[in-house]
This record gives C-alpha cells, structure tokens and sequence, in this order.
C-alpha cells in the first residue's frame, strides 16, 4: 500500500492519520497521532479453527517505556508483565470492536495497538480505539462500523473533547463514549458526583464528535480505493436446528413461564429439558438427517438450544413485561447488609447481598509507604486507593484452575475502583494508603455493582471518613424490532442474554463512575437518557438499604490498623533524618518499632500499631529536628561518659556534650565525680558550632528555668 495522511480536526486538536509506511504484513495498520502521542495499530485475520463455536478475537495493547524515553525498571531492564493500564486499554479497545463483527464470524482476529510515542499531554487509549477500527477496515475483515472513541473532559462548565490529562486531571469528568453509526456503544466514565443531567448532555457531547470521525474514516477508506467488505453468512443446515426447536420449545416455555425466583431450580429444570432432547437424538437411527448432523457439529445441540431460551426469554419480557423471576422491569432483588463479619484483625468488611448476588469487600490501612509504585506510560507515579475484585469458580457453582486475576477482575476492580475515589478523603486530612479486596462468594448478575456498595460499607465499617457513600445498580436492554425494555438490577440470565450491561455508581447527589457494553451495534442517545434516569432510584434505594446498616463511618479505627502521626521538617532535614546509608532512621524504626516515611517535600508520616510506639518516633525525630537557641534549658539524662565531659539526651533523638569544665562552679578533677550515666540534669544551651554540634553547660542556670525544663520533660 503507497503511502498516505490524513488530518482531522475539532475542537483545536488535530489527529493524524498514516498508512503505508509501517507493519506492510499485517493485515491493515495505522499510525494514529495526535500531539506527540502516535499509536500504532494493526489488525490481522486468520482461517478459522476446527471446533470453533464463537470469535476468538484477541485484542493486546502494547506499552513501550521508549515511548516516554525512559527504561524499564528492575533486574530485567525490558518490559514484562502488562501493567494494570495497559489491560484496561486492551479492554477499552475490544468492548466496542467486538459487538460490531458478524455473529456468524469464526475467523481468528488478532488487534495489536502499540504506543510509539507518548506526549503527557495526550492519552493514547482513545487513539487506540478509533485506530482498532480503522485497522480492520484496511484488512477488510466484516464488520459493521466505521467505530469511533473520543474522551470528554469537564474544564470549568465547558465540555472538552480529548482533554489532556492535566485537564482530567483538574475536571470533574473523565468520561470516554464510543460509538458506530448506529449509535453509542461503549462508555467508560469517572465523575465527581455528577448530576444525571450533566453526564448525558457529556455523552451526547461526545457521541457529536465520535460521529465527526466515524465520516473522517469513511473519507480516509474511499480515498485509499477500499471498500466496506460485505460477506454472507454461511449457509446452515435447518434440518437439526428446526428439530430441536419443535422438541424443547414448549418445556422451555414452561420453564420460563413459572417465574422461578431461584435460579438454581430453573437451571436445573432446563438441564433436564436438554437432557432429554439429546437422549432422543440418541435414539435415533444412525443414518437420521438429524443424528448425522449432530455427530458432525458437536457444539449445534447446545448453542440452539441457548438460542432457544434466548427467544423466549426476551420475547416474555417484550409482550409480558415480567422477567423470568418474576420481577417487574423496574424491580431490584431483595437486599441484606452486614459490616463487621469478620474479626477485628479486619480493618473493616462489608459483606454485600442482592439477590443471589454476593460479595463480602475487606479494607485494609497502610502507611504512605505502601502506595503502589507505577511503572507504565501514565504520567501518575504513585496510586493511594487500591481496589481488588476476585471471582473464584466456585461463586457460579463451576470448577476450573485457580491462576493470577484476568482481564476481567482487572476491570471490574478498576470500575468499582473509579467509583469509590470520588469520594475518599483527602490525603492531608487522612494519610493512609486504602486497599480494598472484594471477595464475589456468590454470583448471579451485576458483582462489580455489588463491589462498590460492599466496599463502601467495608470503607465505614473501617473508619474512612469518606465524604458521601455510594451504590451501584447495573441496567439492562432488550430491544426485538422496535420494542425496547429497559431491565433495572440485571441478573446473570439476562446480562448473558441481553443486549446491554449499563453500571451506574454514585452517590445521593450524583454519578461517579459509568460503564456501558453493548451487545448490539448501538443505541440511539434517548435510551442512553432513560438507561441513566432509571438507574436513580434504583442506587437510591439500595443506599437505604445500605444506610439501615451502618449510617455514617466508625468513629475509631480498628485496635490493629496502624496509628498515623504526621509531622513536616524542613527539607533541607531530611538528610539528618534518614542519616548515612540510612542508619539513623534505621534506628530510630529499631528503637521505636515504629514506620517512618519521609516525602520529597518534608512530611514526615509515622506509623505503628501501638501508638506509643508512634509518639515516641515522632518525639525523637521532632527532637532531631528542633531550632536551638543559645540559652534554651532543657532536663536530660547523661548517656555517655568521656575524660573531657560528659554527653546527655536532652531531647528525644537530640544530645549534646558538656565539657568538664561547665558541670560546676569549681575545677572538677573526673567528670564521674559530678555525674554518672543516667545522671537526669539540667542543661543550657551554651553554642551550637559550625558543624551542628551543641555544647551546654550546667552553670548559669535560674531555678525557675530548672523547674520549667523538669516539667516540660516530664510531659
């Protein structure tokens, strides 16, 4: 392919477009830049695989630490592992390409997006997005786009399209909305308690823009002579498909229609309707037409019997609004909250139930220390709130090998993640680092919601003053034709089923956090409005539920979460805390048993589990680090002993030296004739050299400046 560029512009920023230039063997590749962020993007198609029932599309978002000119940390010195970021951008990209190839497409899809270089002024998740679709539509797979990703930023009361991440920063809104032509199909957003209002005039805002480069693509394929690729869908034989569907039609009917509330009972009502269906085609004779066709596609009893369920169950929520537990479309599932399930060793634990859905979320405090350090591309370094999701097979009833989280867990832990930092207070107000691990024990539908209110009752059960608490439901979409049901508090049946899984999460005053996926091509913007509305009353209601429980956040910590005292020393006293190699700090954690962590800007955090263990540190360091004066009086105890004078702490951490000849009034022959080691006396200040050292003295000293020091060190 012979090179070629292309520019788009709105709003004052500029992407550009290049082909031909790079990755000529992949399928199609583009080079998206905007500043000087570029992404490269490929797409490439294999043959299908024997066996396969579904589109393995594999979607990798490559970060390169070259891109930010900078080397990987470590023994290794080259990247390893994916970091958190870069999994949640591969996640970013494939949940608005996949809805958009053809169900019938059973071809290998492998999308790489890789950052090439990395401007911090532009984020490059979106680019990658827009350069996923772009990719596949130059390999000409099938697909049903062009697909567009921009990100919406609040600056001030103005609405910015691709904000740089200082203005995300600073905002409000951190909001990315993709969309097809035939309307949005992904949201991914982060607010600080943004009205309901707001946040759709956002995504409408977005959706504006997303349409501007869905044309621009459009423009960019015509002129490189390529054409929208339009493949039929391969013929299937009916013979099998219409015979299962005469057999199980009416049981599943049945089955459906008796508005089972307990999942487990339906499920295993349905079990023995396919049982069945297969020991028939069992019986039949080897060379039935049907028998035949099921020897040769293992997989067509299941996936039609699937579909079956699948009609019947959307089309009894479309003519009889009633779900197939017999909820009402706008129904939640009955609620319990517990705090304090577990023992105090907890910091705190929420144990979250809706429905068959459970969750048990355990937080936990740590010093400053124990921020996570991140090394990828994101100009942040350090991250204070940390929020872990797992879900063992066990919770679905199922077994499989328990292996390191996947994709996900990542993303359900980084949602309920979003929702929650809003909320949290600030770090001068509250230093500790905050980590909490939500625990699914039980799953039927929407666990990340019931990730963020488990965690926010673990969050007060542990004693964080969060600002507000905050809930989540999770919506959901049938749409037949023309008719649309929106579903409130989606269980599993209808998430599998359905085609949109809409998370809200927020407080009384407003949204947090939003994550929309489609599994249709799109939804027009008027849904989305209602999707959102409905979702209100939904939140508030189980954040009564929640408030029954625990109403606001425990006064005390738990007796085993450590104790935090700050303190700020000049900067230029850093160095005498922390001392040569780290010796002095180092003792000071040996004496004290305590944890000390000292920031670039002098705050100086101490932590222990027993907080006079806490006090004693800062004491000693407070001591260290006082302004002397010639002439302060201190009480003191005499620690060491040497021919010319004698050395005495007469601050915690802090000593200074008498010579011989200021310990009294008159010619002192040994210093061991006027004290000993562990001698208490009381000393002035006398002069502070030009090396720091502090020379006192005994003499000169009024009572009533004695009595004061003796007081003062007894407090």
């Amino acid at each position: 392919m012979q090179e070629f560029e292309k520019s788009i512009s709105f709003d004052g920023r500029d992407i550009r477009l290049k082909v031909g230039l790079l990755a000529p063997q992949a399928g199609g590749a583009v080079l998206i830049e905007s500043g000087d962020t570029a992404v490269l993007v490929t797409a490439t198609r294999a043959k299908a695989r024997e066996g396969i029932d579904f589109l393995p599309l594999l979607v990798d978002y490559e970060e390169r630490l070259y891109a930010a000119g900078r080397i990987p940390g470590g023994f290794l010195k080259r990247e390893g592992r994916p970091p958190e970021k870069a999994i949640l951008t591969s996640r970013l990209i494939d949940r608005p390409l996949r809805p958009l190839f053809p169900s019938w497409l059973r071809d290998d899809i492998q999308v790489v997006a890789s950052t090439m270089s990395m401007d911090e002024r532009v984020p490059p998740d979106v680019l990658a997005v827009t350069g996923a679709s772009i990719a596949v539509l130059l390999a000409q797979i099938p697909f049903n786009g062009p697909m567009a990703a921009v990100r919406v930023g609040l600056v001030g009361d103005d609405f910015v399209i691709n904000p740089t991440y200082k203005e995300i920063e600073s905002g409000d809104l951190d909001l990315v909305v993709a969309g097809s032509p035939d309307g949005v199909i992904m949201v991914e957003a982060g607010a600080n308690q943004l009205p309901e209002a707001d946040m759709i005039e956002a995504i409408d805002f977005g959706y504006e823009a997303v349409r501007d480069l869905i044309q621009a693509q459009r423009e960019f394929i015509a002129a490189l002579g390529i054409e929208l690729v339009q493949e039929a869908a391969p013929e299937i034989d009916q013979t099998l498909e219409n015979f299962i569907r005469d057999r199980v039609t009416a049981p599943v009917k049945e089955i459906l229609a008796r508005l089972e509330k307990d999942r487990t009972v339906r499920d295993a009502a349905l079990d023995e309707v396919k049982a069945s269906l297969v020991a028939a085609i069992e019986e039949l004779p080897d060379d039935d037409p049907v028998k035949v066709a099921a020897a040769a596609d293992a997989k067509a009893i299941s996936n039609t019997f699937k579909d079956v369920n699948k009609t019947l169950m959307r089309r009894q929520v479309v003519e009889d609004n009633v779900r197939v537990d017999g909820r009402q479309l706008d129904e939640i599932r009955p609620i319990s909250c517990r705090v304090g399930v577990l023992p105090q060793r907890v910091h705190g634990s929420g144990l979250f139930n809706r429905g068959l859905t459970q969750v048990l979320s355990i937080a936990t405090l740590g010093s400053p220390g124990e921020e996570q350090e991140m090394d990828d591309l994101h100009p942040d370094t350090e991250k204070r709130y940390l929020h872990h999701y797992n879900f063992p097979p066990y919770s679905v009833g199922e077994t499989r090998p328990m292996r390191s989280p996947g994709r996900r867990e990542v993303g359900h832990g980084a949602l309920a993640e979003r929702a929650l930092v809003p909320v949290l207070p600030p770090k001068d107000q509250f230093p500790y680092v905050i980590r909490v691990v939500s625990e699914v024990l039980s799953s039927n539908g929407s666990t990340s919601m019931g990730s963020v209110s488990g965690s926010t009752l673990a969050l007060m059960h542990a004693g964080v003053p969060i600002i507000k608490p905050v809930s989540g439901a999770a919506m959901g979409l049938i749409k037949e034709g023309e008719e649309i049901r929106i579903l409130t508090d989606i269980q599993g049946i209808e998430d599998f089923l359905g085609d949109m899984d809409f998370k809200v999460a927020g407080t009384d005053t407003g949204i947090t956090a939003l994550q929309l996926d489609m599994k249709i091509t799109g939804l027009p913007m008027n849904v989305i409005a209602d999707a959102i509305h409905r979702a209100k009353p939904a939140r508030l209601h189980i954040l009564g539920k929640m408030l029954e429980t625990i109403d606001q956040p425990r006064s005390e910590l738990s007796p085993f979460a450590p104790r935090l005292l700050t303190i700020k020393i000049d900067s230029d006293q850093i160095g005498m805390i922390i001392g040569p190699g780290g010796k002095t700090i180092k003792g000071i954690t040996e004496e004290t048993g305590a944890k000390i962590d000292i920031a670039e800007d002098g705050t100086v955090t101490i932590s222990a589990i027993e907080g006079e263990k806490a006090k004693r540190a800062k004491a000693i360091i407070q001591g260290m680090t006082r302004k002397l004066n010639a002439g302060d009086v201190y009480a003191g105890k005499v620690t060491r002993i040497i021919p010319i004078g004698a050395f005495v702490e007469f601050l915690p951490g802090k000593d200074g030296m008498i010579h011989i000849s200021q310990l009294a009034d008159h010619r002192v022959g040994k210093v061991e004739d006027e004290v000993t080691v562990g001698d208490e006396v009381v000393v002035k200040v006398r002069e502070i050299d030009n090396r720091g050292r502090v020379n006192l003295t005994r003499l000169g000293i009024h009572p009533d400046e004695a009595t004061a020091a003796r007081e003062a060190a007894s407090k």
